[in-house]
């Protein structure tokens, strides 16, 4: 199993758990990260550390976000690799309790 970055992270792109990361699984995007499944580990030591708990592992995915699956897969291969943390979005404290983003993402 893998680890998934959900629809929390959208318009937000809080970096903290880039830093913690063992295997530099994370990928960016213009305005949110995903995980590459074929290079997370599933150490969950990423979990803790995002302000908008938009990691979960695949199992725990609900199923209004299970499409997040396959797009941390999809996306991946498109996106650069992150490893260090860096500011997040200007605006990300304004998006982070807002729900249904998938309409900002930025591909």
């Amino acid at each position: 199993m893998t680890h998934v970055v959900l629809e929390s992270c959208i318009r937000c792109k809080y970096t903290d758990c880039v830093d913690v990361c063992p295997v530099d699984c994370f990928r960016e995007g213009p305005n949110m990260l995903v995980i590459d499944p074929d290079e997370c580990i599933d150490c969950a030591v990423c979990i803790p550390e995002c302000p908008v708990n938009a990691i979960l592992p695949e199992e725990d995915v609900p199923s209004d976000q299970l499409a997040f699956i396959k797009l941390n897969a999809d996306l991946s291969p498109k996106w650069p690799s992150i490893t260090k943390r860096k500011p997040p979005l200007p605006d990300a404290d304004e998006w982070k309790d807002r729900r249904n983003k998938i309409d900002q993402l930025v591909r």
